[in-house]
Order: C-alpha cells, then structure tokens, then sequence
C-alpha cells in the first residue's frame, strides 16, 4: 500500500483533478444504465415496442432494428446526467479552483497524493442560506482513483473536512450523493452522515430515476476534539 498524504489544492493539481472527475462520473454510466434497463416503463418500451410494430407491419426485422435501435438511446439518456454535470462544474466552480475554494478563509480544496500523483480530492464550501441560524458547510467532488480505493483515503478526506467545520465553528456539514453510487452511500452513512431528503435535480435524472441523495452530519457546538 503506496502512503498518501493530504494537502491543500495547487494549480499544478488542476490536470489530476479534472481527470478524477471525469473519470468518477463516467463510472457511474454503466450502472445509471443498467437501473434505467430496469424501470417497468423501459421494459414496456423494450417489448411493448417491437410487439406493437411486429403486428403492425408483420416484419419481425423491423422489430428487431427497433429494440436495437432502443438501446443506444437508453445509454444517452444514462450518460446525459454524469456528463452535464462535468460540464456544469467546470463552466462553475471548478473553472477556477483557487478563486472558488481558496480565496476565502471559509473555503478549502484538498488533495490526497501518492507518489508524486493526485490520487482523490475533497472541496468544502459555505452554505449560501441566508435562513440558515448557524454556519454550515457544503462537501463537494469527493472522489478517489480506482487503483488507490480500499486505503482509506475517502475517510481520510471526510475527516479533513469535518476537522476544517470544527476549526471554523460551523454546526454542520452537508452534502449531495445519488441513489446510484452506492458505495458512496454507505461511506458516508458508516461516518455518521444523516439522509435528510432526496430529489431529482433535472429532468434528465428522473427520467433515468437519477436521485439526489441529501445528507447532513451535525457538530455541536459542545463537542470537541479530533475526530
């Protein structure tokens, strides 16, 4: 197991990172599909479909170029979310990462690296809610590379942006996750993150049943001490 250490963001990070992010999303295609395959009204269309044109037109090739015609179009609507998110973070907040995470003390981005490469990234941002009574703050893009999960980096990552809450009097941290990327589920659920709602972020992700997880882990005041 190669050692890792944590650190804040450099620009010279900036390749490795958007590279964890674009690979972490795409992860998430296959199984997306696999759960849209899966929805009775995508079944209905898979046979439904090709039933009604065969009786229709009496051609079974015609049935047979629909189904496998159905397929790619299923796959886009699978990977339309993961990659209109990449799209969006890096028009937004990760267009300039130093401007967005490390220009303000209430703000950070970190890297976990390992020899010499950036192997997982955490972010942490204010919560914008003027209704909110106490300070949150907000985890984003965690993510790891493949070859170097199992290792406690992710736990390692949630924790530095628990101490930074703790560090800077926040009440809580709160963070997004889908339904889809169940091991993040159950990382942060064994951390003591709390699910506090769920929604569909486009139309895009409920067409796909792509929920938005929404989770808070709470820091009293009164607690204190590393984690």
């Amino acid at each position: 197991m190669a050692p890792y250490h944590i650190r804040k963001y450099q620009e010279s990070d900036r390749k490795w990172v958007v590279r964890l992010l674009s690979q972490g999303m795409a992860e998430h295609i296959p199984a997306t599909f696999w759960q849209l395959l899966k929805l009775p009204r995508t079944l209905i269309l898979l046979l439904g479909g090709p039933l009604a044109l065969l009786l229709v037109s009496g051609s079974w090739l015609l049935a047979l170029m629909f189904s496998l015609s159905l397929l790619p179009a299923l796959w886009f609507l699978a990977k339309k979310p993961w990659k209109d998110y990449v799209d969006t973070v890096l028009r937004t907040d990760m267009s300039d990462i130093t401007k967005s995470y490390l220009s303000e003390r209430d703000s950070c981005f970190w890297v976990a690296e390992s020899e010499e490469k950036v192997v997982g990234m955490v972010g942490a941002l204010p919560v914008d809610d003027p209704t909110l009574k106490e300070k949150q703050l907000q985890l984003f893009h965690l993510s790891v590379d493949s070859e170097h999960r199992r290792q406690g980096i992710a736990k390692a990552l949630i924790r530095t942006v628990l101490q930074f809450a703790r560090d800077h009097d926040c009440s809580a941290v709160v963070l997004d996750t889908s339904n889809i990327q169940l091991t993040a589920l159950s990382l942060y659920q064994s951390m003591g993150f709390q699910k506090t709602g769920q929604s569909f972020s486009c139309m895009w992700a409920r067409l796909v049943a792509h929920i938005t997880i929404h989770f808070i882990y709470h820091l009293p005041s009164s607690q204190a001490g590393g984690l």
